[in-house]
């Protein structure tokens, strides 16, 4: 089993950062694609970013320019640097992990979230 927990949500203003992270634990020989996917109130699940074991990178449109996800495999861990944060932005933020090259809504590892807050 892989087991992923998420750290440094909170409230920030709109136009400020968060850097978010991402620590995996157990069998984690088994993780190739790492991400991360978001959900609003009301909202389905969302794609944020992902990062495939050699680095390749995918953005969701909304967050492209100002998100920007990096991993350290040595570490086991993978972050979500935000900047020019949006109200809309808002959301409990989740860290996903997959044994196939491309992370998704089924994939096999979640962590439980961290809520992500801008105000205004």
């Amino acid at each position: 089993q892989v087991q992923l927990v998420e750290s440094g949500g909170g409230l920030v203003q709109a136009g400020g950062s968060l850097r978010l992270s991402c620590a995996a634990s157990g069998s984690i020989f088994r993780i190739n694609a790492m991400g991360w996917y978001r959900q609003a109130p009301g909202k389905q699940r969302e794609l944020v970013a992902t990062i495939t074991k050699g680095g390749s990178t995918n953005y969701a449109d909304s967050v492209k320019g100002r998100v920007t996800i990096s991993r350290d495999n040595a570490k086991k861990m993978v972050y979500l640097q935000m900047n020019s944060l949006k109200p809309e932005d808002t959301a409990v933020y989740y860290c996903a992990a997959d044994r196939g090259s491309v992370v998704g809504p089924n994939s096999d590892y979640w962590g439980q979230g961290t809520q992500v807050t801008v105000s205004s």
